[in-house]
């Protein structure tokens, strides 16, 4: 073992551990991120193309199958002297599942099924969560820093499949392929009155793995980090943002070079000691939203149309859905078991604007409201901020259409498709609505807010100050100049 690789036999501190077990569970929803989306079975079309994001493949394979073979990051960060820094890499290790049906002579035949009471059981590859853990003092990053390689050994196991009675019906047989790598990391200081420094930290797949003929991208996954990131922690000091850093660091956080990845500030807001490098997009401090009750891997549905979907699938899909992936069955459990009042609480949430603005002072009373006819909260302002531009009034403001002043209480005929519509404007061709405001942009542009007559929902529409927009010359005005 040469002297850097001992880094990676480090364990966390405690403290060190605790921050970044807060991070984990956005890390976690990056990780499985794609793992298996709905219908959560293997037959479905869109799990055969497996794990869409952070896919280092040995650098043989890059040019062969579209895929990347390393991941930098590079970010600002202020230590104390003395500081460490923890780096944890996490990844996904394919395991490459394989079907066998029990033969007469003892033996075992490869199937494309095997059917139980409770599953169908399927050839699948599993994702089996790998961490390389190190912790390295700030002051031997200089220089060229240090590099931390490392390897996953090739891995056979089978697990016996019986039937309900507790007899053998089969094997199911796993197989992870040896991958290696190396995490390289070192830090420069920046000129200037600061004391910051620019972090790289690159992970990269080493494997010399070379693809046979014909092989591709599915050939390339089991000696891949799949879902690769990394979690950057720093016991004295603090890391700027990279989406917002303060004035004086814009320069240099625009030179940083970031690879393949995205890295964000994580843990609690406010707190600027850890770092997340995903290789989806987030924001500073991301964190799973309160109401989610639980993983769906599958973040291109929002959870209450998943959860409703998923809960409304055939015994037979189900039982498919349960042998294609543990993970698979335990959503399909989550959503045949939940009550209906977490589902409830799926359909909406609104977040106060004073989270993001800052806290109320102690001297500002609540706002006061008023019911509305239809029992909901009419707030006492109006839905645009009449302080922003005292210039604008949209609730008196008029335009003037073919020679007629329109504002809000006109009305007009929508005549869409002068200009590129949406296509559902189409479909108000020749309607009349209700002029209810006329609104200024800040490019001087004119658009008309109005609410269709004959719409039931426009009662609600204008409750919530949500109309439908056109502009002066998609309008006719019904009244006479």
């Amino acid at each position: 073992m040469n002297a850097t690789a001992a880094f990676a036999t480090a364990a966390f501190a405690p403290a060190t551990e605790a921050r970044l077990a807060t991070a984990r569970q956005v890390a976690d929803a990056v990780l499985f991120e794609g793992y298996v989306l709905y219908p959560y079975r293997a037959s479905a079309a869109k799990n055969r193309l497996r794990w869409q994001f952070g896919v280092l493949v040995p650098p043989a394979w890059s040019a062969r199958c579209g895929e990347h073979a390393l991941q930098r990051t590079e970010c600002l960060m202020e230590p104390r002297p003395g500081a460490n820094l923890a780096v944890e890499v996490r990844f996904l290790h394919a395991r490459r599942r394989t079907v066998q049906r029990a033969a007469p002579d003892g033996g075992f035949a490869t199937v494309p099924e095997l059917r139980l009471d409770d599953r169908v059981l399927v050839p699948w590859d599993e994702g089996v969560e790998e961490r390389v853990e190190l912790t390295v003092p700030v002051a031997d990053l200089a220089g060229d820093g240090v590099d931390v390689p490392f390897t996953r050994p090739a891995r056979e196991e089978t697990e016996p499949v019986l039937d309900g009675e507790g007899r053998p019906l089969g094997r199911l047989l796993r197989r992870r392929e040896e991958i290696s790598g190396v995490v390289r990391l070192s830090a420069a200081g920046l000129d200037g009155p600061y004391r910051t420094m620019r972090l790289t930290a690159v992970v990269e797949n080493t494997g010399d793995r070379t693809p046979e003929p014909g092989g591709d991208r599915d050939a390339a996954l089991p000696h891949s980090l799949v879902a690769s990131h990394l979690l950057l922690c720093l016991d004295r000091g603090a890391f700027l943002s990279m989406t917002d850093p303060p004035e004086w660091a814009r320069g240099a956080v625009a030179a940083c070079r970031n690879l393949h990845t995205w890295p964000v500030l994580a843990g609690e807001p406010g707190r600027t000691d850890l770092v997340l490098s995903s290789p989806i997009i987030l924001e500073d401090h991301p964190a799973i939203a309160p109401e989610s009750p639980g993983a769906l891997y599958d973040a291109t549905e929002i959870d209450e149309i998943l959860a409703l979907r998923t809960a409304a699938l055939t015994d037979e899909e189900k039982r498919e859905a349960r042998g294609t992936d543990e993970r698979a069955a335990a959503v399909i459990e989550l959503a045949d078991t939940m009550p209906a009042e977490v589902l409830e609480r799926l359909h909406g949430a609104v977040r106060s604007l004073r989270e993001a603005t800052g806290p109320a002072s102690q001297g500002d009373p609540p706002a006061p409201s008023a019911p509305s006819d239809h029992g909901t909260a009419r707030p006492d302002t109006p839905w645009w901020d009449p302080g922003g531009d005292t210039g604008v009034d949209p609730e008196h403001d008029r335009v003037v259409v073919d020679g007629v002043a329109v504002g809000a209480g006109s009305r007009v005929v929508l005549r869409p498709g002068l200009r590129h519509s949406d296509a559902q404007d189409l479909f108000l061709q020749g309607r009349t609505a209700l002029v209810e405001a006329v609104l200024h942009d800040v490019d001087g542009g004119v658009h008309i807010a109005v609410t269709v007559e004959g719409d039931p929902g426009a009662d609600i529409r204008r409750e919530q100050g949500r109309f439908l927009y056109f502009q002066p010359d998609e309008v006719e005005p019904l009244e006479t100049a």
